[in-house]
């Protein structure tokens, strides 16, 4: 019973991926909410994504300088930090962040508009739901993603320059350089592909429990849960076969 709920749910997955992309590519985009979301879907979420990117990357680089240092190798630290933060840390912070804060967002308000009727009544005017909900969230959230992620990519840095500098005598020169070093062009582009795909999952899986959201107001809660829990793993599993597609 389980996987067939599972099984149903990644066909309707699928089934709006390409409902989506097909608006996308015939060019059915709301400019004007697409910039409305990407204001109260990417920008507000940025104070959390600064966060909890700054304090990681400190915390990573404690871990890193600390055991670097038992062994001489402190000035090592900014490479390594370098490659993690922006191979791995900065894209899924920023997709870590996006789930929560958008990804519930986005399912408690198109839930709440299912269970108003609201969804039911787009349709008899004749509207697309998916055109007039899903496509221009998702836009908002495959552009601001990778921009959350830029962020993300610095300020874990600097918070590990701080620890690594200040805790551990780290030359900053010395740090900056074998940051760069161990960091390519095809790293970056990495990091702002691995972004865009968190951005796009967040908003679909959001959209699809929204629209999918039973009657009443804990239809609405378990819906929102279930956009998160699904995010997260999701940007889990993506990070994943992104990292072995692209980093090998």
């Amino acid at each position: 019973m389980w996987i067939i709920k599972r099984l149903e749910r990644l066909g309707r997955m699928a089934q709006l991926l390409v409902e989506t992309f097909s608006l996308l590519l015939r060019g059915r985009i709301d400019w004007r909410e697409v910039f409305s979301h990407m204001v109260s879907l990417g920008v507000d979420s940025l104070p959390l994504v600064l966060l909890i990117s700054g304090f990681t990357g400190m915390v990573f680089s404690f871990q890193v300088s600390q055991e670097f240092s038992r062994l001489g190798l402190a000035s090592l630290s900014g490479q390594l930090m370098g490659m993690a933060v922006i191979r791995e840390l900065g894209p899924v912070l920023a997709g870590v962040a996006i789930a929560g804060r958008a990804g519930s967002a986005i399912a408690a308000e198109i839930g709440s508009m299912k269970v108003t009727d609201q969804v039911d009544a787009l349709r008899s005017l004749a509207t697309d739901p998916v055109e007039y909900l899903v496509v221009p969230r998702t836009v908002a959230c495959a552009v601001m993603v990778p921009v959350l992620t830029i962020f993300s990519n610095a300020i874990s840095l600097f918070g590990g320059y701080l620890v690594a500098v200040y805790g551990f005598r780290v030359v900053p020169v010395v740090f900056w350089d074998g940051a760069a070093q161990f960091v390519s062009t095809w790293d970056l582009v990495g990091s702002l592909v691995k972004g865009l795909a968190f951005g796009i999952l967040v908003a679909l899986i959001g959209s699809d429990c929204g629209l999918n959201a039973s009657e009443g107001a804990q239809g609405v809660g378990r819906a929102t849960f279930s956009a998160v829990v699904s995010s997260l793993v999701a940007v889990f599993a993506a990070d994943y076969v992104l990292s072995l597609l692209w980093f090998r």
